[in-house]
């Protein structure tokens, strides 16, 4: 069998989708504390070295989050587990599929909104100090001033719909019993 394709047995996502899954996640939780640490400090060498940073994991969650919607796009996900879906209300059915719409959207809408800062800032993207990205937008002032308070709102928008999504799987988990969380878990088919 195929290691990234689905058991068909367990309902399991694939390897590569659990692997894409997990990477994302634990960057954009410390892609988000950095960018919540950064923006009180005062302007210094480490502040620049970190907006840096910021900036070229941005950019990685970019990359990342394309490879993750077209492997979605041509993987299909199991289907959730009929006694799952039975018991599962239309509001959560549709919270469910809403939530990971919303998600993808926000992986590329905030690396995207923040490129667009950082060019219309007149800073322009390095990744890794190596590869000048072209500038997104024009530089302007008046709209660095604009998507600067976008980039953050998006940001939160993300780390709340994350924790929507965590809260969601530890329900199913330790309220629900029903095993959902196996699923996504990395370890033995």
């Amino acid at each position: 069998m195929n290691r990234s394709s689905p058991a068909p047995d367990t309902g399991r996502y694939s390897t590569t989708a659990i692997l894409l899954h997990w990477v994302l996640g634990l960057v954009l939780i410390g892609l988000f504390g950095l960018g919540a640490y950064m923006s009180d400090l005062p302007f210094s060498p480490q502040r620049l070295k970190l907006y840096n940073w910021h900036k070229w994991t941005g950019v990685a969650v970019l990359a990342l989050s394309l490879i993750r919607l077209l492997w979605r796009l041509s993987h299909r996900p199991p289907a959730l587990p009929a006694a799952v879906e039975q018991a599962m209300p239309g509001w959560q059915k549709w919270a469910h599929h809403g939530t990971h719409a919303a998600l993808y959207a926000l992986f590329f809408a905030v690396p995207l909104a923040g490129w667009a800062y950082s060019s219309a800032a007149g800073f322009p993207v390095v990744f890794l100090g190596l590869v000048p990205l072209p500038d997104f937008v024009p530089v302007s002032k008046s709209l660095a001033d604009i998507l600067k308070p976008i980039h953050a709102a998006l940001a939160f928008a993300l780390a709340g719909l994350v924790l929507v999504h965590v809260a969601a799987a530890l329900k199913h988990q330790w309220i629900d019993n029903d095993g959902l969380l196996q699923r996504m878990l990395p370890g033995r088919r």
